[in-house]
């Protein structure tokens, strides 16, 4: 025996019931009415047989036995006249247990398709026990508890497109009981139950399976409600922000438009529009493509657009359709780009939405078929209800990109520090608090923090100055040899006196360039080649035939950009752009390490090699934890990280266009000092006339020069640190003491004095090798000077 209570819990002992109903037509036979009355008397004969129909069963095999009897009892509630209008059907609520219906609805289940089985949607199983439990207080105990929510159905049609029914019930022809077994409900417990509907196990304790004896049916209204909850849909997806970066989005919101248009061969796309070219951009998200401009980034409006629909969606942002792509692809002789686009993705039919605010046209939803006729300017009216769900979150969209782009700008321009942006926001809270009372003479206050302790340290490229004007001169060497070259082939064929003087002119420059090399060398001689030597040479390759291969080739060797040879040079600074990329990757990883150990300010510098500035105290902190053994840390941490960087460089050379060496230098500056943050400059700077020496050596000391040698500090296979007080001297023996030890560091340390620098007197340095390893976690350490034996051998 199959029971319908089987497989789902319930406060309910569920039976099918027409009891109810039954007595409403005992009534109606006493009608005055005597048509009524003998109908109601002929449902009354019909059913009397079969105490069963009033008593209640559970095993719907009966509904077959008792199908010509149910029909008849049922007869008035479901009108033949209306069958085939409504959707309308005979059941037990919150099941899914059907017994009658009207002709509409076994016309929509037939449709859904073999295999498909009706279920409510958005109503899970314990909610459904709950809202049981709501029934039975309102109905057993008097409460008015209000438990509707909105019961849907799912249900595909023929063309496989999602529609959406409401359900209503009409619970005219239901009796609850309690059984012995079912507790009995005192205010406390109400209480306790509205204040705790998702505890599942306290609804059970109080409402036990099988509690209250439920007799009768519903009779379940339906409506189509796909516009509806098409709408709704839509408005929940574009609201869901986790579900616009994912691939699901896109297919969902086809599917959308798939059931409020009635169209299963539907696509959407999107486009931007950039006001400022009036141009065409695609999206560059995940899914979403652009009809309008196939697989092109971006393009003219004018140019996609035929001249009708840019005055429709530019002009007038008003919708435009196309109802037959090969018609006006035939009448345009395949001229317009508009349709030939279209065409040649097999768009039959489409239609193209502005999406704007206020007359500012943002964008354009692209929606199009491979149907001809199925999209139009009739259907496009449907859109009117969804597209300010679709302008919000094209909005919303707008400003998240907008702030995204602030944030790259923030960290790549001009980054505020996480450890003391809260000291920012707390400024532009005030600001704003003023901006209320002041007006525009509100001011942002100065930003400045106290009794800080900075560090500061370089790696820097030994000699790029030089290298910088080698490969300048080999380049303009290079190009006029190449100039050369060719004008002493036309002074071959013609001797005019211009071409004598042009060659005199660039052996000359190449003489300048091997003896006498300026800062302004570089200058005269790329305007001398610019000015003189490239108009002639393409008067040579218009006039001239025998002259054209060689002007060719030589042009062929010029940048574009810059009109000059670019070969040398390109490789100079594409390796010094690597060894900043390279070396402030290494230090932005370890940062993210000493930020763990004590949070501290921080920045770095890329030039010919990258510096950093890093300041630590209380007044960053914004909390009385400091300790100077913090500062003590971060200066035993840089000076690690320095040689870790050195390695990193060693170990990584071989793969840089030019060969260059790199020294590392670290200044100590024994005392707190306030820095402030400079509005114009965007950075910080030190306060004060004492604190301004820090920032004079800090500029000065990396060309500073040993007393009594005019060798530079910094050497190539050593950090330099810099230093005034014997305390930081001794300090410092100590790190390098330990990092002796840990084969950072090898055992050549020297102590000299510098020359005074402008303004700074009693300066000094320690000066100790690195140890370097040929490749990461090798056994072996090599000085510099093993190093560069190691590589050359």
């Amino acid at each position: 025996m199959i029971d319908i209570n089987e497989n789902t819990p319930s406060p309910f002992d569920l039976r099918i019931s027409f009891n109810k109903l039954i007595e409403h037509y005992e009534r109606l036979a006493t009608s005055e009415d005597e048509f009524i009355a003998s109908k109601a008397r002929k449902v009354l004969e019909v059913q009397e047989p079969y105490p069963i129909l009033r008593d209640g069963f559970s095993d719907p095999d009966y509904f077959e036995t008792y199908k010509k009897e149910i029909k008849l009892i049922l007869q008035d509630s479901f009108s033949e006249v209306l069958s085939n209008n409504e959707i309308k059907t005979a059941s037990m609520p919150f099941k899914d247990v059907v017994f009658n219906a009207s002709n509409r609805f076994k016309k929509i289940i037939e449709e859904a398709g073999e295999g498909f089985e009706l279920k409510m949607k958005n109503m899970p199983e314990n909610d459904i026990y709950i809202m049981s439990c709501a029934v039975i207080l309102n109905a057993c105990y008097g409460y008015n508890l209000n438990f509707k929510r909105p019961i849907l159905y799912e249900i595909p049609d023929a063309e496989g497109i999602m529609r959406f029914y409401k359900i209503a019930y009409n619970a005219d022809f239901i009796e609850i009981i309690p059984t012995e077994n079912a507790p009995k409900i005192t205010q406390d417990d109400f209480n306790e139950l509205i204040d705790n509907f998702k505890d599942i196990e306290l609804w059970k304790t109080k409402f036990p399976p099988k509690s209250y004896l439920f007799k009768g049916f519903v009779i379940s209204n339906m409506f189509d409600v796909t516009d509806d909850q098409s709408i709704s849909n839509m408005k929940s997806t574009l609201i869901a922000e986790s579900k616009h970066e994912s691939k699901q989005f896109m297919g969902e919101f086809q599917s959308i438009f798939q059931s409020l248009l009635g169209i299963k061969d539907l696509q959407v796309g999107f486009s931007i529009y950039n006001k400022t070219d009036d141009s065409f951009d695609c999206v560059h998200e995940q899914g979403i493509e652009s009809f309008l401009l196939k697989d092109i980034e971006e393009s003219p409006c004018k140019t996609v657009l035929c001249e009708a629909s840019y005055k429709a969606l530019i002009n007038k942002n008003t919708s435009y359709s196309i109802s037959d792509v090969d018609k006006y692809y035939e009448m345009s002789k395949g001229k317009v780009a508009q349709f030939r686009i279209l065409k040649e993705q097999g768009i039959k039919s489409a239609i193209f939405a502005p999406i704007s605010d206020k007359n500012e046209l943002l964008g354009i939803l692209e929606i199009v078929s491979k149907t001809p006729k199925i999209l139009n300017s009739v259907n496009a009216n449907k859109l009117v209800d969804v597209m300010p769900f679709i302008l919000s979150a094209v909005k919303r969209s707008k400003r998240e990109y907008e702030n995204l782009i602030e944030a790259v700008i923030q960290q790549e321009c001009t980054s505020i520090h996480s450890s003391v942006s809260w000291k920012f926001e707390n400024a532009a809270r005030q600001f704003l608090k003023d901006k209320q009372e002041v007006g525009n003479n509100a001011v942002f206050s100065k930003i400045s923090f106290q009794n800080v302790y900075p560090l500061f340290g370089q790696i820097d490229v030994k000699g790029s100055s030089e290298v910088r004007n080698l490969a300048t001169k080999r380049d303009l060497e290079l190009q006029l040899t190449l100039v050369n070259s060719i004008i002493h082939d036309v002074l071959a064929e013609e001797t005019l006196p211009i071409y004598g003087q042009l060659k005199f002119q660039i052996d000359s420059y190449r003489k300048q360039l091997n003896e006498d090399f300026k800062v302004d060398s570089e200058q005269q001689i790329a305007n001398f080649l610019k000015q003189e030597i490239e108009p002639l040479f393409k008067f040579f390759m218009a006039k001239k035939e025998m002259y054209r291969e060689t002007i060719e080739d030589y042009f062929s060797k010029i940048d574009p950009n810059l009109n000059v040879v670019y070969h040398y040079r390109k490789d100079f600074d594409k390796t010094i752009a690597l060894i900043n990329k390279n070396m402030a990757s290494v230090l932005d990883e370890k940062q993210k390490d000493a930020q763990q150990m004590y949070p501290h300010y921080f920045e770095r510098f890329k030039t010919d090699g990258v510096e950093h500035n890093m300041y630590i105290g209380e007044a960053i902190t914004k909390e009385e934890s400091f300790n100077t053994i913090y500062l003590y840390n971060l200066r035993l941490w840089q000076l690690q990280v320095m040689c870790e960087m050195e390695n990193d460089y060693y170990q990584n050379r071989h793969k840089y266009p030019v060969q260059l060496d790199v020294a590392s230098m670290i200044l100590v500056f024994n005392q707190p000092l306030t820095i402030s943050f400079r509005m114009d400059e965007k950075q910080f700077d030190v306060d004060g006339t004492y604190n301004a020496r820090y920032e004079v050596v800090k500029k000065r000391v990396d060309k500073a020069v040993i007393k009594g040698t005019g060798k530079r500090v910094t050497e190539k296979g050593k950090i330099t640190i810099i230093y005034s007080q014997k305390a930081d001297e001794i300090e410092y023996l100590e790190y390098i003491k330990f990092l002796q030890h840990k084969k950072l560091l090898n055992n050549e340390v020297e102590i000299v004095e510098l020359e005074d620098l402008q303004g700074v007197t009693g300066v000094k340095a320690i000066r100790v090798g690195i140890l370097y390893q040929q490749e990461e976690n090798a056994k072996e350490f090599y000085s510099y000077d093993d190093l560069m034996k190691t590589i050359k051998a």
